[in-house]
């Protein structure tokens, strides 16, 4: 699991592949990501499907909860299929698009 943060953006991008024990290490460290926006990393495990991805609508609820953006970045996902509450991108880029977006739109009282 590798943090970066710039500004008010924490990215996490999973290292290792394994799906689960990184979905572990997020939710225990959670707390100390809550208060910035979030952008989980996982484009470098091709082996992520919907049911994996569906596992971090708890998280995504509780930053949408607290006025901050989470935003999954996942390859080869039918992204049609995924639920409307989690917002899952192809690239990085995107991700701090979206994040721009939605600061913008709260900034605005929407």
């Amino acid at each position: 699991m590798k943090v970066d943060q710039k500004g008010h953006t924490i990215t996490i991008k999973d290292t290792q592949g394994d799906f689960t024990s990184f979905l572990d290490k997020v939710s225990q460290s959670n707390t100390s990501f809550d208060t910035h926006n979030l952008i989980i990393d996982l484009s470098h495990n091709k082996s992520v499907t919907l049911s994996d991805l569906k596992l971090l609508l708890p998280l995504s609820k509780q930053h949408k909860k607290a006025k901050k953006s989470f935003v999954v970045v996942a390859e080869g996902i039918d992204f049609n299929a995924v639920p409307s509450q989690l917002v899952v991108v192809p690239s990085n880029l995107e991700a701090h698009d979206i994040i721009e977006m939605e600061e913008i739109e709260r900034d605005l009282g929407f």
